[in-house]
């Protein structure tokens, strides 16, 4: 358990979680490369390239230096796209591509820190377009996401405005802690990757989920929890714990009905044997 409902005489708190592999169970942005190219946003031959690339994320092999080349090339990739129209395509596909991919640990978890009266915050180094329709998926309070620079014809130049990767996430964190009032020691945080020790670090209650061998190294040394994530579900298929306030609520009123059937049930059978 995370603990009591937090005292709201004290300072707000929240739970940063990263998405990919953390969340979810993929890559956000190269989840939806096969709609990118049935919307004519690709060719046939950038699907195999993200194809291949997903598969070097979910390996765990995608370190610092081939994660930059990522953001590379999906920067050149969609410079020229239509925001509005990447949108709609991620809107149209949001729930048949990524509800089936949400772990319903993590789902479990995002559940327990709001009704512990956390904020719920995604910071993830994919674009906003993508990882704020997830966000507002899974309930999440805010969202930091990676943002790319629109022209004036409402398109991605391929040039990027904020990158949310690593130090920057922290620095996000530590910003959103200033605006917010959120005691950070008192916050949590998760991530699969040893690139988000820095945010990791900067919260009292830090833990690796699904780790790299790199951050599982750094966990062990510094006695942070690992977790294990295995179990993606739809969440219309989830059937959620109802808060503990409801279960007591729930408990007065069954104890309510059951004694008032008792004292019918023993009123009628004085007046029909009386």
């Amino acid at each position: 358990m995370l603990g009591l409902v937090e005292n709201h005489s004290l300072p707000r708190t929240a739970a940063f979680f990263d998405l990919d592999k953390t969340v979810i169970a993929k890559s956000s942005t190269l989840t939806f490369s096969k709609s990118f190219y049935q919307g004519g946003l690709i060719n046939r031959r950038a699907v195999l390239r993200t194809a291949y690339a997903q598969f070097v994320f979910l390996a765990g092999g995608a370190d610092h230096d081939q994660m930059e080349r990522m953001r590379s090339y999906l920067s050149a990739l969609c410079r020229g796209w239509n925001v509005e129209q990447v949108k709609e395509i991620v809107a149209e596909t949001l729930h048949d591509l990524i509800d089936p991919i949400i772990y319903d640990e993590a789902a479990s978890l995002i559940e327990e820190h709001h009704t512990a009266g956390r904020d719920v915050v995604i910071v993830s180094t994919s674009g906003a377009e993508v990882v704020e329709p997830i966000g507002e998926l899974l309930g999440a309070d805010r969202v930091v996401a990676t943002r790319m620079v629109v022209g004036d014809d409402g398109c991605f130049t391929g040039e990027v405005e904020y990158y949310a990767y690593g130090p920057t996430k922290a620095e996000a964190v530590k910003e959103l802690a200033r605006s917010e009032g959120y005691d950070l020691d008192r916050c949590y945080a998760y991530s699969d990757s040893a690139t988000d020790v820095p945010m990791l670090e900067s919260v009292g209650h830090p833990f690796a989920v699904n780790p790299d061998r790199a951050l599982r190294r750094e966990a062990l040394t510094r006695a942070w929890p690992i977790l294990d994530f295995n179990r993606p579900v739809r969440l219309k298929q989830r059937i959620p714990a109802p808060p503990r306030p409801a279960l007591v609520a729930a408990a007065a009123v069954g104890a309510a009905a059951a004694t008032a059937g008792l004292v019918w049930f023993a009123s009628r059978r004085r007046a029909t044997t009386g």
